[in-house]
């Protein structure tokens, strides 16, 4: 069960887009960006307030991609995997990270919470592969010896 506070955030950003069926995708923006995943259970109590049904937003969820209902770390590094990283050796740059985070396919996020790992299909900055990019800040020409030194960085020593 999520704690009131949850709930009394969503209903501020409810407020701010009004309670329209139109405000489902901001407000699961807004909701996903404060806790950085969609908790199911604020979902059911989004659809309500809004006035859509459960199925509805459930469905819009899932649909896109770039919504999770799986807690991510503090750090979301995404890998990119489009053509001109791939061919510039990023699946290297991803093996680092789940190497150096002690992640694997099936576990994407390190038990601290601090970092989880993804791969996407296309960052946009293809002139500057292979590229990632952590809370979305563009990390450039990444080798993997500068995976080890961000996760340094990023770590704070």
């Amino acid at each position: 069960m999520l704690d009131q506070l949850y709930y009394q955030k969503a209903d501020e950003i409810i407020a701010f887009y009004g309670k329209k069926p139109s405000s489902l995708i901001p407000v699961m923006q807004d909701i996903q960006g404060v806790y950085r995943y969609l908790p199911g259970e604020l979902l059911t109590y989004i659809a309500k307030e809004i006035g859509v049904k459960e199925a509805k937003a459930y469905s819009v969820a899932t649909f896109y991609e770039n919504f999770s209902f799986e807690k991510k770390g503090k750090y979301v590094i995404k890998v990119c995997d489009g053509t001109a990283c791939h061919v510039r050796k990023s699946a290297a740059i991803l093996d680092a990270f789940m190497k150096e985070l002690g992640l694997s396919d099936k576990k994407h996020t390190t038990d601290d919470m601090l970092f989880t790992v993804e791969t996407v299909s296309c960052l946009g900055a293809c002139g500057l592969a292979p590229t990632c990019t952590v809370n979305d800040e563009v990390h450039p020409n990444m080798t993997p010896e500068k995976v080890v030194e961000l996760i340094t960085e990023l770590r704070g020593n």
